[in-house]
């Protein structure tokens, strides 16, 4: 599974394990189907990707900025935040400048990441995809 794949399972996953209140009665026996939760596949309903980073970051020990930090929100997502993974993530996500200038890889990873979540079925807020 690609490092993109493993981040919107792992979101979108915890937003599957979310009640939600707005649900209609149609989608009761959805919790039966909920056990495949690690596929890529976009959800049917978009999963609010602010609402479920910063529920993990409150339950989580460590002060990490996801919102700006590519390695904080590899962290948070308890994946690996290496160089070399950041490095394979810029590959899959096609990016263009040099791996070497690993702070301007870092700030394009995060925004390209939160604007790929977006395309995906994600609802992100704009500040985070500029």
């Amino acid at each position: 599974m690609s490092i993109f794949s493993t981040i919107m399972s792992k979101i979108f996953g915890h937003a599957d394990a979310t009640p939600k209140a707005t649900a209609p009665a149609s989608e009761a026996p959805a919790p039966s189907q909920s056990a495949p939760a690690a596929s890529p596949a976009a959800p049917a309903a978009p999963v609010d990707v602010n609402a479920v980073l910063s529920g993990l970051a409150a339950t989580n020990g460590q002060n990490l900025n996801w919102r700006e930090s590519i390695v904080d929100l590899l962290k948070l997502l308890d994946m690996d935040s290496s160089l070399p993974a950041r490095k394979e993530l810029a590959n899959e996500l096609h990016y263009t400048g040099s791996t070497d200038d690993t702070a301007t890889m870092n700030v394009w990873l995060i925004k390209q990441v939160m604007q790929k979540l977006a395309e995906n079925g994600g609802k992100v807020p704009d500040e985070l995809k500029h």
